[in-house]
Parts: C-alpha cells; sequence; structure tokens
C-alpha cells in the first residue's frame, strides 16, 4: 500500500511539474529579446529590426516596459539610441492591448494600442496597428521577440 502511495503521489508531482512548464512556455510574462521587426505603411513594408540596437520587453501580470539602447554604449553620436516606454496592458485570449503611460517620444504617451500575440515554443509574435492621427502615424508592425532565460 505504501509503495502504490508513493508511485502516485511520484505521479502527480512529474505531472504537475510538466504542466507548470507547459504553462510557463505559453505565458506571456517574462523577459523578451526583439529579433525582428517589420512595419507595413500604405504599400509598403520594411523591416524596422537594427541590429545594432538591443531591445528587450518585459511583462509582469499587469505591466510592460520596454528598453532599447545602441550596443555600441552612445560612443559614437551618429548612431547613439535610447528609448524606453512603458505602462498597464490587457490580454484577452490573443488580443493585447497596452495602454502607454511613460515613453520618451512624449507624444505616444495616453494612448492605446491593439494587438494579437502569438506564443510558439518561446516566441512571441505581436502584431497590430501603431497609429497616432495628430503626427500621421498609421502602420502595421510585425515584432517576434524571443524568451530570455533565467
Amino acid at each position: 500500500m505504501k509503495s502504490l502511495i508513493g508511485f502516485l503521489l511520484t505521479v502527480f508531482l512529474f505531472t504537475s511539474c510538466d504542466t507548470a512548464k507547459k504553462q510557463e512556455q505559453t505565458s506571456i510574462i517574462g523577459t523578451w529579446d526583439l529579433i525582428s521587426a517589420t512595419s507595413t505603411e500604405k504599400d509598403s513594408t520594411f523591416s524596422t529590426f537594427n541590429p545594432k540596437i538591443k531591445m528587450i520587453k518585459i511583462i509582469n501580470p499587469t505591466h510592460f516596459a520596454f528598453f532599447s539602447h545602441d550596443l555600441n554604449q552612445g560612443k559614437d553620436s551618429t548612431t547613439a539610441a535610447y528609448s524606453a516606454g512603458g505602462g498597464a496592458y490587457t490580454l484577452v485570449d490573443s488580443n493585447y492591448t497596452e495602454h502607454l503611460e511613460y515613453f520618451n517620444s512624449r507624444e505616444w504617451e495616453n494612448h492605446k494600442f491593439d494587438f494579437t500575440v502569438k506564443i510558439s515554443n518561446d516566441t512571441l509574435t505581436q502584431k497590430g496597428v501603431e497609429k497616432l492621427e495628430k503626427p500621421g502615424i498609421e502602420r502595421f508592425i510585425v515584432e517576434k521577440y524571443k524568451r530570455l532565460k533565467n
């Protein structure tokens, strides 16, 4: 009887670990490294990914933040770059809405952006429209991120 209980407990523990690992793999919560980005404006699609700039997105249960900077530590004034932003988000099924509260380009603040997200293995794909009426920005973006491991 004790061996049966021990066996069932062992099976339960392994099953629980496997379920937790699967939930972690499909969860949007984590730290993500941008690996590709495209933008479509009017009839033109082009890459906005710059391999000389590192960008990460951090998503916790209620908020997101993103940070990017050039890989030359700002030493070359012609290529120096830094941006950061964040805010609250909502996620319902694959519908992900960012409520941008903070950004170094202040005209983007206090806007919401609707996206669809898909997680496949360790890749997060985010698609949607960035639209700001005042500066006349309207573009469809596709960003792909790779999950960073601890």
